[in-house]
C-alpha cells in the first residue's frame, strides 16, 4: 500500500515556510501604513498552522528515502498546495480578488510564469505587491532544486542526462536535497542581492529594486506597474538582461565555478548553445526594428536585446509592445517562447538542452541514411546518448505539443479567439507569462478572461513546470499499481 506520510510531512514543512514568509509582507505594509498588516498576520496563522498539523500528522511515517511513486508524488504535490495556500493574501487582501483569480496569480507567481489577472499595480498595497515577487522569487530557487535532484532521478524528458552531474543519489533524496538546496540557496541569495545593488545603483527606490531583483532572478517577470519594465526604460533593461541571462545558465556549473572549476561555463554545451542562440535572435530583432522604425539604433539594440532575452527565458517582463513590430516579430516572439533556458537553471519551457539532443538524433540518422552499413550514435557534450534519453525527449516533444493543441482547443472552446486560444496556452504551458494579441498580450494582462479559461491555464501552468511528464504519469493506472 502506498504510504503518502512522507510526502504529506515534506509538503506540511514547505507551507509551514510558506506561512512564515508572510512575515516580509506583514513588515512592509506596517512601514506603509495602509493597514493591510492583518491581511498578512490571518494568512500567515492559517498558512503555518495547516502545514505544521500535516507535517505532524505524517510525522510517525518519515523514512530516509522515497519510493518512485512517492517522489513524483512529492515533486507535483509541491506546485500544487503552495500556490492553494499562496492565494489567501489575494482573497482577503486589498484586491479582494475572486478564488480563481487568487490561485491563478499565485500559481502564475510559484511557477514563476508571470501571466498576472490584476490591473491598477500602483495603487496596491507595497505588501502584496511583495509577496507576488517573494512568490516568484520561491518557485525559482524551488524548481532548481527540483530540475537538479528529482527530475533527473525520475527520468523526465531527458533530464536523466544530468544524473551524475546532480550528485546523484537516490534512495536518500530526501537528505541529499537539502544539501543541494543549501549550496544552490546561496548563490541564488547572492545573485539576487547583486541584481538590487545594480538597480538601486541606477536610480530604482529600494522597493522597486527588492521587488525586481526578486522577479527578475526568479526569470518570473512580476512588476509593480501595469507598464511592466517600460517603467524604467534605459541602462536599467541592460542589468535586467544580464541577470536574466546568469538566471538562465545551469546553476550547478556556478557550484562547480565556486569550487575550482573555471571553465564550468564555458565548456557546458547548454551554455554556448543558449548564448549563440540568444545572439542570433537578438540580431535578427535589431536588424527588423531597423526595418520598421526610424529612432536610435541604441534604444533598437536595447529594446531587442531586453525583450528577446525576457521570451526566451520566460521572464515575461516588457519594455515595449511587440505586438507593434510587424507580424514577422509576432511569429518570431511566440517560437522563441518555447526555446527556453538551460536545464537546471530557473527557466522553463523545453530548454535547449532538449533542442540539441534532438538536432544530434536527426543528424545521426541522416548519417545513416547515407551509410546505411555504418554505426552512427548521438552524442552530447561528446558522450554517446543512450536509447532511453532519446526516447525520453522525443517523448517530451510530443507531449508538449499535443498539450498545446488540446490546451488551445479548451480555450476556444471557452469563446477565446484563435490568437488569444494558442498564445494562451503557449504562454502558460511554456510559463512564459505575456501571450499575444490585444487581450493577453505584453500591453495587456488575463484579468479579463472567463474563469473556466483561468483554471485550464492554471492546470497548463502547473503541468508546464513540472515538465509535463512528472504530472502526467500519475494519471496512468500503471503508477499506483506500481
Amino acid at each position: 500500500m502506498l504510504d503518502i506520510r512522507p510526502v504529506g510531512y515534506v509538503v506540511g514543512l514547505l507551507v509551514a515556510v510558506l506561512g512564515f514568509a508572510m512575515i516580509v509582507p506583514i513588515l512592509v505594509d506596517l512601514a506603509e501604513g495602509r493597514g493591510q498588516w492583518w491581511v498578512f498576520v490571518e494568512s500567515a496563522v492559517i498558512t503555518m498552522l495547516s502545514g505544521g498539523m500535516i507535517a505532524l500528522a505524517s510525522a510517525n511515517g518519515v523514512r530516509e528515502g522515497l519510493t518512485i511513486q512517492q517522489t513524483f508524488m512529492l515533486t507535483t504535490g509541491v506546485w500544487l498546495m503552495l500556490p492553494l495556500f499562496g492565494a489567501i493574501p489575494f482573497v482577503l487582501g486589498a484586491t479582494e480578488a475572486s478564488i480563481t483569480d487568487a490561485v491563478f496569480e499565485a500559481m502564475s507567481g510559484l511557477t514563476t510564469t508571470g501571466a498576472t489577472v490584476l490591473s491598477g499595480l500602483e495603487a496596491l498595497p507595497k505588501g502584496l505587491l511583495i509577496w507576488r515577487g517573494i512568490l516568484q522569487w520561491l518557485g525559482g530557487i524551488g524548481i532548481i532544486v527540483v530540475a537538479m535532484v528529482f527530475l533527473p532521478e525520475l527520468r523526465v524528458g531527458g533530464m536523466q542526462i544530468f544524473k551524475s552531474e546532480s550528485f546523484d543519489t537516490f534512495g536518500k533524496i530526501l537528505p541529499r536535497a537539502g544539501q543541494i538546496a543549501t549550496q544552490i540557496s546561496v548563490i541564488y541569495v547572492w545573485l539576487t542581492l547583486a541584481c538590487v545593488l545594480s538597480y538601486l545603483a541606477l536610480g530604482m527606490s529600494t522597493f522597486d529594486a527588492t521587488v525586481h531583483a526578486l522577479t527578475t532572478v526568479s526569470t518570473g517577470g512580476f512588476s509593480n506597474y501595469d507598464a511592466s519594465f517600460s517603467t524604467f526604460s534605459g541602462p536599467a533593461e541592460y542589468v535586467a538582461a544580464l541577470f536574466m541571462i546568469l538566471a538562465a545558465l545551469p546553476f550547478v556549473r556556478y557550484v562547480q565555478l565556486i569550487n575550482g572549476n573555471p571553465v564550468a561555463l564555458h565548456r557546458d554545451p547548454q551554455v554556448r548553445g543558449f548564448l549563440l542562440t540568444l545572439a542570433v535572435l537578438v540580431g535578427v530583432a535589431f536588424v527588423l526594428l531597423r526595418g520598421t522604425f526610424s529612432y536610435e539604433w541604441e534604444q533598437m539594440l536595447r529594446e531587442a536585446l531586453f525583450n528577446i532575452t525576457s521570451i526566451i527565458s520566460g521572464t515575461g517582463y516588457a519594455s515595449a509592445d511587440y505586438m507593434t513590430w510587424g507580424p514577422f516579430a509576432v511569429a518570431l516572439f511566440f517560437f522563441i517562447g518555447l526555446i527556453g533556458g538551460c536545464a537546471g537553471s530557473t527557466t522553463c519551457s523545453i530548454k535547449i538542452f532538449r533542442y540539441q539532443l534532438l538536432f544530434a538524433s536527426i543528424r545521426a540518422q541522416l548519417r545513416r541514411i547515407r551509410s546505411p552499413h555504418g554505426i552512427f550514435t548521438p552524442r552530447y557534450d561528446g558522450r554517446p546518448v543512450g536509447g532511453d534519453v532519446l526516447s525520453s525527449v522525443m517523448s517530451f516533444f510530443m507531449f508538449f505539443v499535443v498539450s498545446l493543441g488540446l490546451i488551445s482547443v479548451a480555450l476556444s472552446l471557452t469563446g477565446l479567439d484563435f490568437v488569444t486560444s494558442i498564445s494562451g496556452a503557449s504562454a502558460a504551458l511554456a510559463n512564459i507569462g505575456p501571450g499575444l494579441g490585444p487581450i493577453i498580450g505584453p500591453a495587456g494582462n488575463f484579468g479579463s478572461l472567463n474563469d473556466t479559461a483561468k483554471w485550464i491555464l492554471i492546470i497548463a501552468m502547473l503541468i508546464g513546470r513540472l515538465e509535463l511528464l512528472a504530472v502526467y504519469v500519475m494519471f496512468t493506472a500503471k503508477f499506483w499499481r506500481a
